[in-house]
């Protein structure tokens, strides 16, 4: 029961923070655009201040994710918490004070810097205390429901987004991101670093010659050095599935990033959304991703296992990406939205994955190489994308096809589910039923 209670605190901080952090997002394109070019709706300036903001938080973020989990692993979850959790809250706070340019340029310096310590490591920590508390054959749902309750705060914040003023989105979304951080600090509890779940069955990873003929992955011990790029190389090459696991996330960021640095900008000037638009069609997908996590994934990862349930929500991911580029009518979108039902599978089932490959006490480091890899493909993204996207909105395209980016997308993403179906044949213990 006390792990119950813990875990319900930790859904509660997720809930918070990512509430605030999602409240912001339908009402920034918009800001973002009046405070560059006023009375537009296409700004190629605003366009590639997006990419170049992405690409410096993911070169950030790929540095101090990795060393966020492994400090975990020796001094706590909830201690190294506060960072990503904290620091989200002083960009929210310049936008609360003004929209005017210099107000956003300094919101983009400080989102950048703060963004390097709070994008992935709130992830990379919230399933590694996530795997502290929950034995292996449970852990899948449980990432499948930690994803849920952050999809009920993305929906919960684009709700309040779409009817609150925009002078006051980002002033609720401050106070909220603070209050998210107290009540971490004063209700969530720290963890054993999984040495309650540390028996024979629970610690021996998945990867033992009996069962896959793989060799186990060894983790960089803290007490001789902080961990290395080529630490994590030879964590990745140890283990067949940990390396196609990699390959896979890699495929799926750079896809995601781009269709997400692109998305907003490309339906502003395709069918001239505005922020209440923006709101409907988010708010569409997140309620879609909360009820398929929180209640189709902990029925179906039982009872089908994580690889299939991979390849499921690859493959919805990269159809509702083309069918966004392709869109044709303003109603296109909401409804390409509705697949992120199936598409919210992919990141608690690869999590899951790796979880299992490696020891409960390993579990941080272990998603911050993961994480990381993710961060390395967002540095990648905007500076194929963001040109496209600049290009193809503006007047002097080559062709007249406004989603071309987000086609592109969608063939990095098809590419990461055709890499997964190889996922299959590393897995040879299925799930037992309880």
């Amino acid at each position: 029961m006390k792990d119950l209670g813990d875990l319900l605190h930790l859904f509660a901080c997720a809930f918070l923070f990512h509430f605030s952090a999602f409240m912001v997002i339908p009402a920034i394109t918009d800001v973002t655009i009046e405070a560059l070019c006023p009375g537009r709706d296409q700004c190629s300036l605003a366009i590639y201040l997006s990419g170049i903001n992405q690409a410096i938080t993911g070169l950030g973020t790929l540095v101090v994710t990795p060393l966020v989990g492994n400090l975990s692993d020796k001094y706590g979850r909830k201690a190294l918490l506060t960072l990503p959790m904290t620091s989200a809250i002083v960009p929210l706070v310049v936008l609360a004070c003004g929209r005017s340019r210099t107000h956003l340029y300094a919101y983009f310096v400080i989102k950048m810097v703060s963004g390097m310590f709070s994008d992935g490591s709130m992830q990379c920590l919230s399933l590694a205390y996530v795997a502290d508390k929950v034995c292996e054959r449970r852990r899948a749902s449980a990432f499948g429901v930690l994803s849920g309750v952050s999809a009920a705060g993305f929906v919960s914040g684009t709700v309040a987004a779409r009817f609150l003023p925009t002078s006051h989105t980002f002033q609720v979304s401050a106070s909220v991101a603070a209050v998210a951080a107290v009540y971490m600090r004063v209700f969530l509890e720290e963890t054993d670093g999984g040495a309650a779940l540390m028996d024979e069955e629970s610690t021996r990873p998945l990867c033992s010659p009996a069962t896959d003929g793989e060799s186990c992955p060894s983790l960089p011990t803290l007490k001789k050095k902080v961990p290395s790029l080529g630490d994590m190389i030879s964590l990745l090459r140890n283990s067949l599935t940990l390396t196609r696991a990699a390959i896979v996330v890699f495929f799926n960021s750079l896809a995601d990033s781009g269709f997400q640095s692109a998305l907003l900008y490309y339906l502003k000037a395709q069918f001239h959304f505005n922020k209440d638009q923006f709101a409907d069609l988010l708010l569409i997908a997140g309620g879609a991703g909360a009820f398929s996590q929180l209640l189709l994934m902990p029925s179906l990862a039982p009872a089908i296992g994580e690889e299939r349930l991979l390849n499921v929500g690859l493959l919805a991911s990269c159809t509702h990406i083309f069918l966004y580029s392709i869109a044709w009518s303003y109603w296109v979108p909401y409804f390409a939205s509705t697949f992120v039902i199936l598409g919210v599978f992919i990141h608690p089932c690869i999590r899951s994955i790796v979880s299992k490959k490696v020891r409960s006490n390993e579990q941080g480091m272990a998603q911050g190489c993961i994480t990381g890899i993710a961060s390395f493909a967002s540095i990648l993204s905007p500076l194929a994308f963001t040109p496209l996207t600049a290009l193809f909105l503006s007047e002097n395209a080559p062709f007249t096809f406004k989603g071309f980016s987000i086609m592109c997308a969608g063939f990095a993403s098809l590419l990461a589910f055709t890499l997964s179906i190889t996922m299959m044949s590393t897995t040879t213990i299925p799930y037992q039923k309880v």
